[in-house]
């Protein structure tokens, strides 16, 4: 059994990567109704948060059904990320991730998440400082380094676990790659195989399928892993992890119909959470990923990211799962 803290996981947990502007309310619902163990919220602004600003505040949003789920928080000011996180646990959710991983411009370049893979007295002093701010146990997201020459992930390993962490999620690229080439996990293997390390280790990077997955927690021995861009419009990939870790078989993709339905109940959620207007726009992103390989797509993509009519989008999805009877299935 894998536990965070007293949170208990399974034998082999499946997180699901916090992703900005995708890993909201409605998308962990239709990833938690398939199969994801621990799942985060999109990361928060530590600025943001303490400002009150509305974004960073609705962030916090959870629910029970979600449940367990970490907020994930960054910045770059200790002081900040300390208030952060006090706001973020009387939002009560089950633990507090910090994000040392994301490697997009708008946060690395003004010293927040990876950033602090190029200073890590300071990443262990910030951590330091939110394990004491919480009651909750405090994980951390992060990457092997900053580049080639900084791959100190082991050593960082090591010293986040003792100032306190309860779990860590690396993923196997430096900063530098963002997420280019393929994700090196030998270094997260020897972070697990420390004697020293007592605390999960959650691989992250590159796991597409059900025989990757099952390869890569053979070869490299990780606590768990976590599951990212794989599950944009694909959410039965843990399920289907989990089927084939299980019993060696792989279970059919699913049809046109299970697609249309998921992707139905993800705008449904969206409507709920966001309001109308919003539902309709941040939903748009999706529709590619629900159906791709879908033969004679376009049109009702189109249809679909253009319309601000909620009946005609629910319309369209309809017509979409009846495209079955003259486009056979949908290509993997």
């Amino acid at each position: 059994m894998v536990k965070i803290a007293n949170i208990e996981l399974g034998e082999f947990p499946l997180l699901l990567a916090p992703m900005e502007d995708v890993s909201d309310p409605p998308f962990r619902k239709v990833c938690k109704a398939n199969g994801a163990d621990l799942m985060y919220t999109e990361f928060i602004s530590s600025e943001g948060l303490i400002r009150d600003a509305a974004k960073s505040v609705q962030k916090l949003d959870i629910f029970d059904y979600e449940r367990p789920i970490g907020i994930q928080i960054f910045g770059s000011d200790i002081d900040s990320m300390r208030e952060a996180a006090i706001v973020s646990s009387q939002a009560g959710p089950d633990l507090i991730d910090i994000n040392y991983g994301c490697p997009v411009k708008n946060v690395a370049c003004k010293g927040a998440g990876a950033a602090l893979l190029r200073d890590i007295p300071k990443m262990v002093k910030m951590t330091e400082e939110i394990v004491k701010a919480t009651h909750l146990p405090v994980t951390v997201k992060t990457r092997l380094g900053w580049d080639e020459s900084t791959k100190y992930i082991v050593e960082t390993a090591e010293r986040l676990q003792d100032i306190g962490i309860q779990a860590l999620s690396i993923h196997g690229r430096t900063r530098v790659q963002m997420y280019k080439g393929e994700a090196d996990w030998s270094l997260i293997a020897e972070v697990k195989n420390n004697p020293r390390m007592k605390i999960p280790i959650f691989g992250n990077g590159d796991i597409d399928s059900p025989q990757k997955a099952l390869e890569y927690r053979n070869k490299y021995g990780v606590d768990g892993i976590m599951i990212g861009r794989a599950s944009i419009g694909y959410p039965w990939i843990f399920n289907e992890i989990k089927h084939f870790m299980a019993t060696g078989e792989t279970l059919p993709g699913p049809t046109l119909e299970e697609r249309v339905e998921v992707c139905r109940q993800h705008f449904t959620h969206s409507l709920e959470w966001k309001g109308d207007k919003l539902g309709i726009f941040e939903m748009r992103r999706h529709y590619t990923n629900y159906f791709r390989g879908l033969p004679h797509f376009k049109p009702l993509r189109m249809r679909l990211v253009q319309s601000e009519d909620i009946q005609e989008i629910y319309d369209t999805l309809e017509e979409i799962a009846h495209t079955m009877s003259y486009a056979g299935e949908v290509e993997g």
